[in-house]
């Protein structure tokens, strides 16, 4: 007899999501399983630096003020609770929602899983954790846990491992896995699949976005949805923005199973209602990812406000009269952001932006003392002269790296409820390596491209032959954008036939590299999506060591879509929306 579809949702997408969405996903409709994903690297490198300070934590302190109310909720209404908010301590954080359920009288099962902390393996690392599978969250919640915490799982995990419980999937089950692991990256960042941070925003009310939510069914298809009366929706477009969002290639490799993401198709069935089916599912490699954080060093930045006139010059002067005190500092870099206009009709508009940031292992060369030898200039610089903050100490950064280790040598484990410990084994790696990927259906470029640098891509570049207009690409494609440790990914999709045809040709790894020419000197990758009508574009190194690091002016690639598709090129013009008729 096929079980009916497991309801799955989730109420967190990062570590200082919404705190009353757990309440608001538990009250507002049926659920069987509610999710949190609490982490992510910055996360881990703050996490561990709270471990520094009492090692008594390093959890998300968060969900447990979430479940002073959440804990009855859920037990009334029979939800099970399964979060990745352990982080590094995710045993202590078992025994403090004990502590809790006891205090508020709530009756709770709780169980963990552990084993992902591989920091005392690695040299000189803060954190080091691998990614984790959902076999041990299946293990949990088949000995009768109400609540699971985790450490480092992936976050997909969160909706795989319940889903295995529910239907009591085999671990070579690779397509209904496949199948959930495709919803869980959907649910994975909360309101994103719901019309936060979405392109085409103006078309819904995102004012207050609901949560999203999965019903998966034996087979691994799943619908994609939200609960009735929430803000948002859920389209066949926000829900393609989020499967494009922080992922690197047709195969999405994880350590339950290696997901096709070429083969995903989604079917609009009505109101925020999406289905998602096809989804190929192959063996999981037979190593898992660990991410590594570390202190960097000491940083420090002051950023100086030009107003006027001679904007250049007075940049010159600022640069020139710090290099005698910036000599001996590791790495230093000035940016001078053009915020400013001419003839502006107020002061802020007529301001540009130049910002300094040292880095140095010391922080000494990088203090206080350093930025106010910058405020020592106010009376004896350029005309103007102010800075938007006042001269501060420098501050810790951190570095995030990632290495490969065999599965078999993480020793992945369920903590079950009654204390068992239960060792999880790795799931089976392919007998012989993968073979390539299909081509796409449609007559393109290959699948795959990779170049070191593109050049400049001419005006009409992949332009057909019918009458086109110089315009934003964004006029007909949406776009998101990510980090991955130093690597950073843009997905563009479009939402008919005829403008894929054209976005499969024009948009090449020389067209991206051209409209986006910060991206010139990297190694680009370009990933066809042929059933999501999507490119998937990684660009390799551009974040430097992670956002815990960077300096960039967006460190962790968010807008990196929206800067695409704000940049012109030739758009056939029956491509185009037709203008709004006037009255």
């Amino acid at each position: 007899m096929t079980r009916r579809p497991l309801v799955i949702g989730n109420a967190s997408g990062f570590y200082g999501d919404r705190s009353d969405a757990l309440r608001e996903m538990l009250t507002g409709g049926s659920l069987d399983v509610l999710t949190g994903d609490y982490l992510a690297e910055l996360t881990m490198l703050i996490l561990g630096r709270d471990r520094l300070k009492n090692p008594d934590l390093g959890y998300a302190k968060t969900f447990l003020r979430q479940l002073e109310e959440g804990l009855g909720l859920a037990h009334e209404r029979g939800v099970r609770i399964v979060a990745n908010a352990g982080g590094l301590n995710p045993a202590g954080l078992a025994d403090a929602v004990r502590t809790l359920a006891a205090k508020v009288g709530v009756p709770v099962r709780v169980a963990h899983v552990e084993g992902d902390d591989l920091t005392a393996r690695v040299d000189g690392a803060l954190t080091a954790n691998a990614y984790l599978g959902g076999a041990g969250i299946t293990a949990c919640l088949r000995a009768g846990a109400d609540v699971v915490v985790t450490g480092r799982v992936t976050d997909a995990a969160l909706v795989s491992g319940p889903a295995a419980w529910w239907f009591d999937w085999a671990p070579d089950d690779h397509d209904r896995l496949a199948g959930a692991v495709t919803a869980g990256h959907v649910l994975e960042c909360g309101t994103q699949a719901t019309g936060g941070n979405y392109s085409f925003f103006a078309r819904h009310d995102i004012r207050r976005p609901g949560f999203p939510l999965a019903e998966i069914s034996a087979d691994g298809s799943a619908v994609i949805t939200k609960h009735p009366g929430t803000g948002g929706a859920v389209t066949t477009g926000t829900v393609t923005a989020q499967l494009l969002y922080e992922t690197q290639g047709v195969r999405y490799l994880g350590p339950d199973v290696t997901t096709r993401l070429d083969t995903v198709r989604l079917t609009d069935e009505g109101a925020d209602r999406v289905r998602v089916t096809g989804v190929r599912g192959e063996a999981p490699p037979a190593s898992l990812k660990v991410g590594v954080t570390r202190i960097g060093g000491w940083r420090n930045e002051i950023v100086f406000v030009l107003t006027g006139l001679d904007i250049e010059a007075k940049a010159r002067l600022v640069r020139t009269q710090l290099t005698e005190v910036l000599e001996g500092v590791a790495d230093t870099t000035w940016t001078l952001a053009r915020t400013d206009h001419e003839d502006a009709d107020t002061q802020e508009t007529a301001s540009a932006l130049l910002r300094l940031v040292v880095r140095d292992p010391s922080p000494d060369r990088v203090g206080r003392t350093l930025t106010s030898t910058a405020i020592e200039l106010a009376l004896g610089s350029y005309p103007g002269f102010h800075v938007t903050a006042p001269p501060g100490p420098a501050q810790p950064y951190g570095v995030f790296t990632s290495i490969l280790i065999p599965s078999d040598e993480v020793p992945h484990t369920a903590v079950l409820p009654d204390g068992t410990r239960v060792r999880v084994p790795p799931a089976e790696p392919p007998a012989s390596p993968a073979p390539p990927a299909e081509p796409a259906a449609l007559p393109a470029p290959p699948a795959f491209e990779a170049r070191g640098s593109g050049g400049a891509a001419p005006e009409g570049v992949g332009a057909e032959p019918r009458e086109t207009v110089r315009a934003p690409l964004g006029a007909v494609a949406g776009a998101r954008s990510g980090d991955k440790g130093g690597d950073a990914n843009v997905g563009v999709w479009v939402e008919t036939d005829p403008a894929w045809q054209w976005l499969l040709h024009t948009l090449t790894v020389d067209a991206f590299q051209a409209l986006l020419p910060e991206t010139a000197r990297h190694t680009v990758d370009r990933h066809v999506l042929p059933h999501l009508r999507a490119l998937n574009f990684t660009v390799t190194g551009i974040l430097g060591d992670g956002v815990a690091s960077g300096h960039r002016f967006d460190p962790q690639a968010k807008a990196l879509g929206e800067w695409l598709r704000a940049r012109h090129l030739d758009i056939p013009v029956a491509l185009l929306p037709a203008p709004e008729a006037t009255s």
